[in-house]
């Protein structure tokens, strides 16, 4: 979503993207590319990070790095989102769900590429500074709830993608449940000191394929996400 702001911003955030995709390069072997799409790439362009990160660390929203967004829970590194993002292949007709708003930074760069983004965050600060943030830059084709996400959304199911910013022991079954056959999720599975990035894919009713991308660091998804 466009937005008019400071020439030194965009500047930041267009030198954020080359080092992203720096260090895609450098990841190459274990995401399976080494070039994210270059959809994702111009979302990262557009979307402006230092809005949705508080004002005591805007200074240091266009490093490649997490920061601490309040009710102790973080913006991913931008790298993270990035490759998270690509890794859903997400078309421009998919709706998607996120588990896990936060400020709202991700659902900003999958509302660049889909259609329309379904994200549910439990934090409530967080989830209505979201809200607000995201309608005053216009993204209207994204719908906010305040809540448990470890349900889903189950009104607004089946999804095509989705994705997810909490770390259960293994693939939920009801988020399995609400995903299209087709479909496709990304999400952290494991124990704190051991998860792995995963891409599912959905055949029919079941898993038909998980792919083991690299070791990451979420939250634990509990009941109260």
């Amino acid at each position: 979503m466009a937005v008019k702001e400071a020439s030194h911003l965009v500047d930041l955030r267009l030198n954020m993207v080359d080092e992203i995709a720096q260090h895609a390069l450098l990841s190459g072997e274990r995401i399976g590319k080494e070039a994210l799409d270059e959809r994702v790439m111009e979302a990262l362009r557009r979307v402006p990070r230092h809005e949705f990160v508080p004002a005591e660390v805007r200074n240091y929203a266009y490093f490649d790095t997490p920061l601490p967004i309040g009710g102790g829970k973080t913006i991913s590194q931008p790298f993270m989102a990035a490759v998270m993002t690509d890794l859903l292949d997400i078309a421009a007709t998919d709706t998607v769900l996120e588990i896990g708003t936060g400020l709202g930074y991700h659902a900003a760069l999958l509302a660049e590429l889909a259609a329309s983004v379904y994200t549910i965050e439990i934090v409530a600060e967080l989830g209505e500074l979201a809200r607000g943030k995201l309608a005053e830059l216009g993204y209207a084709n994204i719908h906010t709830r305040i809540g448990d996400g470890s349900g889903g959304w189950a009104e607004h199911a089946p999804f095509d993608k989705m994705l997810v910013a909490a770390a259960p022991a293994s693939v939920p079954d009801f988020l399995l449940r609400q995903l299209k056959p087709g479909g496709r999720m990304v999400i952290p599975v494991g124990p704190e000191a051991a998860q792995e990035l995963v891409v599912v894919e959905k055949g029919g009713d079941e898993i038909s394929e998980a792919r083991n991308i690299f070791p990451v660091r979420f939250g634990p998804m509990v009941a109260g996400h």
